[in-house]
């Protein structure tokens, strides 16, 4: 039976709370978990995105600012969780939309439950292009306030009555569903490096049980 994990994601540094609890399949791709949280999130998948641990980083290589990332449709998420149960997802680099992705189990998955599965969603998705988490505070300090000098401007980047306390789980939940119908159609190609790392963790861990299973990140430490 496949492998699920269940996921928290939480944009950093945001007020209110934009968080995401989300089941994937263990092995999806990653290019593949960038459109999951992407569309459960509402972000637009505009931008440039990588995963983080440290001093690993997954994502769309960028040879010219001279930063290795291993391709991400050349790893998946198990291998992001044999280096740590909590990382960083990054979009929009250089405006900071930064977000911590904290594994919160792993089990085999349920009979009649389509994955991806939103679990449940929690405050509305900033505006993409509005300047980060410092540029979100000014905006809904601008939103909110009619004699502003920002208000009317502020008000062309989203709907007028934009509350960041709402949000439509129904309609991601809808959205994440359409996106079962694309995702996971493309063969995983190893990247060399990647390989490496499996083959060495799969014989360090040949003799227990499969790594994660039945637990839960707040009892990993």
């Amino acid at each position: 039976m496949r492998d699920i994990a269940r996921l928290s994601v939480e944009v950093d540094d945001v007020t209110p709370r934009v968080v995401r609890v989300v089941e994937v399949p263990a092995d999806i791709r990653i290019d593949d978990l960038h459109f999951v949280l992407q569309i459960a999130i509402g972000w637009q998948n505009g931008h440039p995105f990588e995963f983080r641990v440290g001093d690993a980083l997954w994502g769309q290589p960028d040879r010219d600012a001279g930063i290795e990332r291993t391709p991400a449709e050349q790893a998946t998420l198990a291998d992001i969780l044999t280096v740590a149960d909590i990382f960083k997802y990054d979009y929009v680099l250089g405006e900071d939309w930064e977000h911590t992705v904290s594994l919160l189990a792993r089990e085999p998955a349920r009979p009649g439950v389509r994955y991806p599965n939103l679990v449940s969603a929690e405050g509305r998705c900033p505006p993409a292009d509005i300047g980060g988490p410092v540029g979100y505070e000014t905006y809904l300090r601008s939103i909110a306030d009619p004699n502003s000098v920002n208000h009317q401007d502020m008000l062309d980047f989203d709907a007028p009555d934009f509350d960041p306390h709402v949000v439509d789980a129904a309609m991601l939940r809808q959205n994440l569903a359409e996106l079962t119908k694309y995702i996971g159609r493309k063969p995983l190609t190893r990247h060399p490096e990647v390989r490496a790392q499996r083959a060495s963790k799969d014989a360090a861990e040949a003799p227990g049980p499969p790594p994660f299973e039945g637990r839960c990140a707040a009892t990993s430490r």
